[in-house]
């Protein structure tokens, strides 16, 4: 099963137009193409942002049958689908049925002036989906169909260059299961196993396993909640999105202190971290490049593994769902996911869930 890379993350969401300004305003995109009644389309709009190798795209319905308003009044906002570019569509498909994926979209081929591209798509945990792509033959502005759109953002982007991971949540008991679809289907390694003793705070836990294919490009965790004294993190997703889901993007840039500077005087917000974690990080984490001051006034966190270092930082929530947000993450050699930060990380989260009244 090779996988070429992410190819795009589709998110359903209540107004697409607004979902596509703010990804733009505050994150730095620039819309690309776009798909809806002007170009034919009678159900649906669809805007395509991206930014460096990172493709967006924000879908709503306009009608109150379509499965997407029903997909909506359930999860809110959400990520549907985490689509990934293959050699060959109908290859991958006709593999990962044969190892028990359930097909979606058997493989088809569309086609317009700029070419033609093969998709199909599986189900993967909760209602989320992997579409499959092979735009090898296609060099239009994202499908057949859309059509070029200039961006209402400001020029330039914020120094976002693709996507790092995309973290998912799964029901308590389910974790295990998942990796082991990762590992037949995709032919995935567990690359880091993290258990609820390594993931916990006074009042709540989570175990996590870290799914990556042959070459890292892909990289997917998959949380699912402990045993704790009270609900969480976890837990409140699952209870605020109506099942499993996509819990956060990472993306990643090349210096995150500009990146993070930038997506804060465009109005990002960002968990906070008290002042005692950095009066400790110089220690623990060593000689960096950057400077530890810039650190902790932006409250971006650091790690160390055997390899390098890696710098990370967490939006809140995108939507008033306690659901999907982002992180922001620069890697110096680093293949870890910050396992040092996890506490502080967690205190952050509890401390929005418990203003939100769902500790």
């Amino acid at each position: 099963m090779p996988l070429l890379g992410w190819d795009y993350v589709e998110l359903w969401v209540g107004n697409a137009k607004q979902a596509a300004y703010f990804y733009e305003q505050a994150m730095g995109f620039a819309r690309t193409a776009y798909e809806g009644p002007e170009t034919g389309v009678r159900d649906r709009a669809s805007y395509v942002l991206e930014q460096g190798d990172v493709r967006f795209v924000a879908t709503s319905a306009l009608r109150e049958e379509h499965e997407i308003t029903k997909h909506v009044a359930r999860h809110g906002d959400g990520v549907k689908d985490i689509a990934l570019t293959v050699p060959d569509a109908t290859e991958a498909y006709r593999q990962a049925v044969q190892r028990g994926a359930r097909g979606v979209v058997e493989p088809y081929r569309v086609e317009d002036e700029f070419g033609s591209i093969e998709l199909s798509a599986i189900a993967t945990y909760g209602e989320t989906i992997h579409t499959f792509v092979n735009r090898a033959d296609y060099a239009g502005p994202f499908k057949p169909g859309y059509r070029p759109a200039s961006t209402n953002g400001a020029a330039g982007g914020v120094g976002l260059t693709n996507i790092d991971h995309i973290v998912g949540n799964v029901e308590l008991g389910r974790m295990n299961d998942w990796v082991e679809y990762y590992e037949r289907v995709f032919g995935m390694t567990e690359m880091i196993h993290f258990s609820d003793e390594d993931i916990s705070t006074e009042y709540s836990a989570l175990m996590s396993k870290v799914m990556a294919d042959g070459e890292g490009k892909i990289k997917f965790p998959i949380n699912e909640p402990a045993e704790g004294k009270r609900k969480s993190q976890i837990e409140e997703y699952i209870e605020f999105y109506g099942g499993a889901g996509a819990q956060h993007i990472a993306l990643a840039t090349n210096n995150i202190v500009k990146t993070v500077e930038a997506l804060k005087a465009r109005g990002m917000i960002f968990l906070d971290t008290p002042d005692a974690y950095y009066d400790e990080v110089p220690e623990r984490v060593g000689e960096i490049d950057e400077d530890y001051a810039d650190l902790r006034r932006h409250r971006i966190l650091a790690d160390r593994d055997d390899d390098g270092y890696l710098l990370q930082i967490f939006t809140k929530t995108a939507q008033d769902r306690p659901t999907v947000f982002f992180e922001v993450i620069e890697r110096h050699g680093a293949r870890g996911f910050g396992d040092g930060n996890f506490k502080a990380l967690f205190e952050a989260i509890e401390r929005e869930q418990a203003l939100r009244g769902n500790l």
